[in-house]
């Protein structure tokens, strides 16, 4: 429908008044439209690898309710926490332009109290592709909360590719049978975690998706690694999958037998029903892993004669020179449309002088005799205040800016509430170093960037002049393999504090992680949105105002 209100006056009224059952799309006459949600978080007892759990539902489901939405749309979402733990959402990919106070993290935003809600006010600000939600507060990921996000392209924006016949999409990983608290309970004793008790598909163990095609047609599937440890491999028995876009960027349409998914990761595919009439396996197996897991979902074609032929197909296991190359082929499509009409390569990254070096190494370390991790040797503790909510009320002794440095400094680890200083408009080449055995898997908040290299053994130097400064692809969570680097470039244009951390959650949960402070001095609106009327404040912020209404 439409209306002459102003947005302001709707999102005063609509906010106040719509109620739980509430989902619906408001069209405002000259605005991009405003897309309402309701969610109850809740406990509930789930059975994914036949073992009863304690889940987070959102509105009764696990996995949670997909968002469907359109470049420059307007996300309301009103968040109602009914567990008996403070709560957060955070949303993998979508870059809150201009408003990190939205991003759903500890370092941004006071949890939602038990009983309380809050409403996020997002905008899918020039941006199309596949990506996910997850709660980010404690171990919560473990218990579910995620659900997929697909921003589509604007109608008068061409994509690269016909019409599928159906979109769907996949949320795998790895899962435990633990329940969240005894897996935070084992972290914060100083112990790691075990290995995974399973994989699932959209919440469900061996055969529990079915996806329903039709002969001859071609279909869409958006794949996301939503797990805790584990990179996975994906294939299609029988079929094979054309990649079109990774994290919001349309990609030269390379065609895979599997694809390797690492944690945090989502890509999109093509798969057409060109085989005879049956059912087919969908296998995710894990990479790198010692044993291998797996599992299995349904590809039905409507006129099946008959079963799967078994068994699935076998992927490849711990093989990395396999899975380095298959990134290294993932390319930018130079002259697709983005979400805006002009192509993508009319950017040209690899043009632009970088003014800055970062250098962040990973490690492992014992600090006070338990397990932590760290980043250039500091191990991130979370503060009594929120580091976004502290910076904007010049409250003291929460964080020192510049406290995480540019460069590893190879001593032992320490903890500390680490936050980068970095100024607007700076373009920064960032090299994320790996001298640990296990693959990384790194994600900005706040960011698309351009992933120019990545190789085995030490980053010097002279590793830029094997850089793809051309067509490689932007995306916001890239893999280190073992003993290797990956080189990004990355314009700072998005003011805020943003989150870099591991996507394995107990590395994050122990110390991999850092904020980073993108500072303009100009204090315009222009630059970041004003502190949000809603804003949820704690710890020593408690008792201010945010801003009149």
């Amino acid at each position: 429908m439409e209306t002459s209100v102003s947005s302001f006056s709707l999102l005063c009224i609509f906010i106040a008044s719509f109620t739980i059952s509430s989902n619906f799309i408001l069209q405002v006459s000259g605005e991009n439209p405003y897309r309402f949600f309701t969610w109850v978080i809740t406990y509930g007892d789930i059975y994914p690898l036949g073992v009863k759990q304690q889940g987070i539902l959102i509105n009764g489901q696990f996995p949670g309710p997909q968002i469907e939405a359109v470049t420059n749309d307007n996300l309301i979402i009103n968040v109602f926490n009914n567990l008996t733990d403070p709560f957060l959402i955070t949303w993998d990919g979508l870059q809150q332009r201009r408003s990190s106070w939205q991003d759903g993290v500890y370092g941004t935003n006071c949890p939602i109290p038990p009983g309380g809600n809050f409403t996020y006010i997002m905008q899918t600000k020039d941006q199309i592709g596949s990506y996910f939600y997850f709660p980010s507060l404690a171990f919560h990921k473990a218990a579910g909360g995620f659900g997929g996000i697909r921003v589509l392209s604007r109608p008068m924006i061409p994509v690269p590719f016909p019409p599928p016949a159906g979109d769907f999409t996949i949320l795998a990983g790895d899962w435990f049978k633990a329940n969240h608290t005894d897996l935070q309970a084992m972290l914060d004793s100083g112990r790691d975690l075990p290995f995974p008790d399973g994989l699932l598909i959209n919440g469900q163990g061996q055969n529990g998706n079915t996806f329903t095609v039709d002969q001859g047609k071609t279909y869409h599937f958006r794949i996301s690694n939503v797990g805790i440890s584990t990179s996975v491999n994906i294939r299609f028995q029988g079929h094979s999958m054309l990649l079109v876009e990774v994290e919001g960027s349309h990609t030269v349409q390379n065609t895979y037998s599997s694809l390797d998914v690492h944690l945090g990761q989502s890509y999109s595919v093509l798969v057409t029903a060109d085989q005879p009439p049956q059912d087919y396996q969908i296998v995710i197996s894990t990479r790198f892993t010692t044993p291998v897991l797996k599992t299995t979902a349904i590809l039905h074609y409507s006129n099946s004669a008959g079963p799967a032929a078994i068994p699935a197909p076998d992927g490849p296991t711990i093989e990395i020179d396999w899975s380095l190359n298959q990134a290294r082929s993932i390319r930018w499509n130079l002259t697709a449309s983005g979400p805006r009409p002009n192509p993508q390569g009319s950017y040209h990254y690899g043009l632009v002088n970088t003014t800055r070096t970062i250098q962040l190494a990973n490690s492992q370390a014992t600090i006070n005799g338990k397990l932590r991790y760290a980043v250039n040797s500091i191990s991130f503790i979370p503060a009594d205040t929120p580091l976004k909510i502290a910076d904007f009320y010049n409250i003291p002794g929460v964080f020192t800016i510049g406290s995480m440095p540019d460069n590893p400094t190879n001593g032992p680890a320490y903890l500390q509430t680490s936050v980068m200083a970095a100024n607007m408009r700076e373009y920064v080449e960032i090299i994320f170093e790996n001298s640990e055995n296990v693959v990384q898997s790194w994600h900005i908040d706040g960011y698309s960037f351009f992933v120019v290299g990545m190789d085995g053994g030490q980053w010097t130097p002279e590793s830029r002049q094997g850089y793809n400064l051309r067509d490689t692809v932007a995306r916001c969570t890239v893999q280190v393999y073992p003993q290797s680097w990956t080189a990004i470039y990355m314009a700072l244009d998005n003011v805020g504090m943003w989150n870099v951390r591991s996507e394995n959650w107990a590395r994050q949960y122990l110390g991999q992680q850092f904020y980073l402070r993108v500072y303009s001095p100009a204090n315009s609106w222009r630059d970041e949105n004003p502190i949000p009327r809603n804003a949820l404040l704690c710890g020593r912020a408690s008792g201010r105002r945010t801003r009149p209404l």
